[in-house]
């Protein structure tokens, strides 16, 4: 291959982080291992931003191997809240912010067919598809199909209008459980769009194709969104 052929294709594979290594940090040390919570799973996603008002960061994929090391699988640039970051447990809906925290991932959705190798259950979005975050609605936070009357379409998110975003997405499992109103729902992992997003993480097409593809639920994959310094880093003990 020619030197030009060389640095071209050594480009493309940097920008989706296809060489694993530490990631991430400074020195050796991955950055699970300099972390206080990574939520008992061996795969872990880091979505880390600069400080609380970055728009832009960096998603890396882990595996924890033998002797309990963690490995960088990929990476890739990611796109954050149009409001940057905040505390999850302090997070209010309608703020355009990302919140904080270490979630568990309940299953995975898209317009377009699941990923050829994806071991998450993959929900297809349909016309009927909605996601309800009408505060006032029993099925807060939650996947309808179709939406129910208690919960207003001005209030939520119909699925199949938001192309590329949705195309592959994973649900977050903020304010998921047992649903806080007025705290936030509709946060997932998916499809980059044109700009900063409503409060959701999302990275390039190809990295949330190789994610899907990574993520064993055997294996408890968690995401862990936070800053790099401050309250709300990921390595803050």
């Amino acid at each position: 291959m020619r030197p030009r052929a060389v640095a071209l294709a050594s480009a493309a594979l940097l920008a989706l982080g296809a060489a694993p290594g530490t990631a991430s940090g400074t020195g050796s040390t991955p950055l699970p291992e300099r972390m206080a919570d990574t939520g008992g799973g061996s795969q872990l996603i880091t979505a880390e931003a600069a400080h609380t008002g970055s728009t832009r960061g960096t998603v890396t994929w882990w595996d924890r191997r033998g002797g309990g090391r963690w490995v960088a699988v990929g990476s890739a640039p990611a796109r954050f809240g149009a409001k940057g970051l905040v505390a999850g447990g302090s997070r209010r809906q309608g703020t355009r912010t990302t919140p904080t925290g270490v979630y568990g991932l309940p299953y995975a959705f898209g317009i377009n067919p699941r990923p050829a190798g994806t071991g998450h259950r993959y929900r297809r979005v349909t016309p009927d598809s909605w996601w309800c975050q009408d505060n006032r609605s029993h099925a807060y936070n939650r996947w309808t199909e179709p939406r129910p009357a208690d919960c207003r379409a001005a209030e939520s998110e119909h699925l199949s209008a938001y192309a590329p975003q949705y195309a592959h997405a994973l649900v977050i499992g903020f304010n998921y459980d047992r649903p806080v109103r007025g705290r936030g729902a509709g946060i997932f992992l998916h499809v980059n769009g044109r700009g900063a997003t409503a409060g959701c993480v999302s990275v390039p097409l190809e990295a949330m194709r190789r994610i899907l593809r990574w993520a064993e639920p055997d294996r408890r994959p968690h995401i862990a969104i936070g800053t790099e310094s401050g309250p709300t880093a990921l390595t803050r003990r």
